[in-house]
């Protein structure tokens, strides 16, 4: 049986490694920032409560990092939610079976009008979302849809159900560049409090995604925590463990972190663990610092006045003027949101600000052609 992260994630203990993040000290910091490379241990000490007193420190070699290996450009993307029929009950997520709401699958007719306007928004890097409902929202539906729009767009990226390895072969062929797959929690035991009910309950089964996408050779993989559920210095510790592992064993590939906070939706829970803006801030310029490859990502999850300020210190791409219901932009305005988004202005005034910051907004970057 193939090796896969299961088996190194096993050799970790969810408290012991808690533990050590909260006992870290201020001189374990200073020698994680001290260090010109950093690893895992380095990288706990960067989320620590006893590093919230360099964050500036932090901040401005996160700058100078993401500066050296990406220069100053700001990738543009949006999300198109293609359908939100859902099959899992998730106790967070406004998709969940359990809410009774209007379902939607967009038809190839709707996904023409919804890429209509993302084009006259100036978007050629476009993000497929759904939910998981595998009779309709399926590898035949993702790859009818795939061939629909490829040209009209340079870059494909998808965010649905984990398939298998085959599956993802075929998206791989059908021209997808990333896949991003979030765990949600690392946390075990709590993970089937959030997850009840569906396919989405088995834990292993999306712990592994990640490898079966590495092994079908897809060119990104896109990774993440829900912050909210768990204590999210823990969370992201796992995260990070399963980034190291993945670099290590699909080094052909690329990686990204998003950080997507809990955001009101329907029906959904309040956040076990709060995070401020002051703590996100922290985390993203930990991941800069410890890996300077890695392409961090923020969503229109974020308010303005953050998305704004974290600019210049580490991320490398941003969604705009972001719908999260299928047909959002143009089909179906009104129909359910998977989250409410925080940040509503245009992708037009988005890139102006990113302008006005020193950066370039880069609308296109790749082409299938070259592929």
């Amino acid at each position: 049986m193939k090796k896969t992260f299961k088996s190194v994630f096993e050799t970790y203990d969810w408290n012991t490694i808690q533990a050590k993040i909260y006992q870290t000290q201020a001189d374990r910091v200073e020698q994680a920032l001290a260090n010109t490379k950093r690893n895992l241990d380095d990288f706990i000490a960067l989320i620590s409560p006893a590093a919230q007193p360099y964050l500036e420190q932090m901040a401005q070699i996160s700058h100078n990092l993401t500066k050296k290996r990406f220069g100053k450009t700001i990738q543009m993307y949006a999300p198109m939610y293609l359908s939100n029929e859902c099959q899992n009950i998730c106790t967070y997520c406004g998709f969940s079976f359990d809410n009774k709401l209007k379902r939607r699958t967009l038809t190839a007719t709707e996904i023409t009008q919804e890429t209509v306007v993302l084009k006259e928004m100036g978007f050629d890097h476009v993000l497929l979302v759904t939910g998981e409902a595998n009779y309709t929202v399926n590898i035949d539906y993702f790859l009818k849809a795939i061939a629909q729009i490829k040209p009209d767009f340079s870059n494909i990226s998808v965010e649905v159900q984990p398939l298998s390895e085959t599956e993802y072969q075929q998206l791989h062929d059908a021209g997808v560049y990333s896949v991003l797959v979030y765990q949600e929690t690392y946390h075990r035991d709590v993970y089937k409090q959030y997850h009840p009910k569906g396919k989405k309950s088995n834990f292993d089964f999306r712990l592994e995604t990640p490898d079966r996408i590495g092994t079908a050779g897809i060119h990104k993989i896109g990774l993440g925590v829900l912050l909210g559920l768990e204590d999210w210095r823990t969370d992201s510790f796992f995260n990070a463990l399963h980034l190291d592992y993945l670099q290590r064993t699909y080094w052909q590939s690329k990686f990204s972190v998003s950080f997507p906070r809990l955001r009101p939706a329907e029906g959904i829970i309040e956040p076990n663990f709060i995070m401020d803006d002051r703590d996100l801030t922290q985390l993203i310029c930990a991941y800069r610092l410890w890996n300077e490859d890695l392409e961090l990502s923020i969503s229109t999850r974020e308010n303005e006045r953050f998305r704004d300020n974290i600019i210049p210190i580490g991320v490398t791409s941003m969604s705009a003027g972001s719908k999260t219901n299928p047909g959002g932009y143009a089909v179906d305005p009104q129909s359910l949101e998977q989250f409410e988004t925080s940040d509503e202005r245009p992708a037009n005034i988005i890139a102006q600000i990113i302008a006005t910051k020193g950066y370039e907004p880069v609308w296109k970057d790749w082409d299938n052609s070259y592929n």
